[in-house]
């Protein structure tokens, strides 16, 4: 089994920053692209960023020049650099990847909530 776990986010005032974590861990051959998701309420599941297994990023246009996505050297463990942030990027902030465990597939975290207000 594949786990993807989450961590980082909170509340923050608009202007600041948050780091979010994501890892990857069990029974794992190998990961492709890594990346975050958000869906606030009401609204459908979009693209934040992903990062390939070549450190090729892509990012969403709403976070460009004030988002950053990253992955450590042994590349099971994704990062997203929040800087800037608007009450507009308030939702709930989850990681995708695509593993090869026992088949190869998308796995999904539980989600991070990241609240940006006054």
């Amino acid at each position: 089994q594949v786990q993807l776990v989450e961590s980082g986010g909170g509340l923050v005032q608009p202007g600041g920053s948050l780091r979010l974590s994501c890892e990857a861990s069990g029974i794992i051959y190998n990961i492709y692209t890594m990346g975050w998701y958000r869906q606030a309420p009401g609204n459908q599941r979009e693209l934040v960023a992903s990062i390939d297994s070549g450190d090729n990023t892509d990012y969403a246009e709403f976070v460009k020049g004030r988002f950053t996505i990253s992955r450590d050297n042994r590349g099971n463990t994704v990062y997203l650099q929040m800087n800037s942030l608007k009450p507009e990027d308030t939702s709930v902030y989850v990681c995708k990847a695509e593993i090869t465990s026992k088949y190869r597939g998308f796995f999904w975290g539980q989600g991070t909530q990241v609240t940006v207000s006054s």
